[in-house]
């Protein structure tokens, strides 16, 4: 099928990006939030993100002016249901998604395709919740989803080919590349990317290293491009014990256990950037570590 509209469902960092990125591809976009303080922003953070990408010079202005008229907030969850797809992008907590989802089933158009784009969550489950098992799919961007080139595509266990072959046709056209995942916990990049951030954590917790060495060993050693102690902090530190959490009790293997100082600081709530404390402390411009 053709997919013409896009509902998003979550005007945070992620919701705003997959906004931006559909409707720079020629998408008509409805953004829906519960926040009405996130959603009266949304526009104008998509609209900064866009002026970036216009000073570099790849979109030009009459594209950014085209782009931001396709984006269209919407308070009432339930008017995105005639939408041809809709893409999940809430709080990572699967009651809350079932939630969402058992709440817009009614509303749906009979063709409507329902995307998640949880990092780690299992979709079987989440098709569940829905009307239309066969219709639903991980669609899990990277974060800044501008910016990163990968899109997560993740079958259930009833997803047919067809919805699978028409989500390939999507993250073509918005110019992204999509790898095939299976739907076990945390799906590929998250498998193997936040276990290594969690060993990154009782690397530090045990004494091994401090914050400023371990991130140093791994730029300069692994030629990773961010610290995992520094990355941990842009991805959220409350996401990484999440995304731990799903790994632990859905593989029952104690090597995914997430690392206790990793839970203090979430406790503490010290989550990274968005708190401007984590493990790096960000409240005077310059980072500095905690630890």
């Amino acid at each position: 099928m053709e997919i013409k509209s896009v509902g998003v469902i979550g005007a945070g960092q992620m919701g705003n990006g997959i906004a931006h990125v559909f409707a720079l591809a020629g998408y008509d976009v409805l953004l829906n939030d519960v926040s009405e303080s996130a959603l009266a922003a949304a526009p104008e953070v998509i609209r900064g993100n866009i002026d970036r990408q216009v000073s570099r010079g790849k979109v030009s202005a009459g594209e950014r002016d085209a782009a931001l008229a396709r984006i269209v907030t919407e308070r009432e969850l339930t008017r995105l249901g005639p939408c041809d797809l809709i893409v999940e992008a809430a709080t990572e907590r699967e009651a809350l998604k079932h939630q969402i989802f058992a709440a817009l089933t009614p509303h749906l158009a009979p063709h409507t395709i329902l995307t998640s784009n949880t990092s780690s969550i299992s979709i079987t489950r989440l098709a569940a919740a829905s009307d239309r098992p066969e219709r639903f799919m991980g669609f899990h961007f990277m974060n800044p989803v501008p910016v990163m080139q990968l899109v997560e595509l993740i079958r259930g266990i009833a997803t047919d080919e067809a919805t699978y072959q028409t989500m390939v046709g999507v993250v073509a056209k918005i110019g992204k590349t999509a790898s095939a995942s299976e739907d076990f916990p945390a799906f590929i990049v998250n498998r193997i990317l936040i276990p290594m951030i969690n060993e990154a954590v009782y690397t530090l917790y045990e004494g091994v290293g401090t914050v400023s060495s371990i991130d140093m060993a791994l730029r300069l050693g692994a030629n990773h491009p961010m610290g995992p102690l520094q990355l941990a902090d842009f991805i959220g530190l409350d996401t990484c014990l999440a995304i731990m959490n799903v790994l632990h009790e859905g593989l029952a293997d104690t090597k995914y256990r997430p690392c206790p100082l990793l839970v203090k600081y979430v406790e503490a709530g010290w989550l990274g950037r968005k708190t401007n404390r984590g493990f790096y402390d960000y409240r005077s411009g310059e980072p500095v570590p905690t630890r």
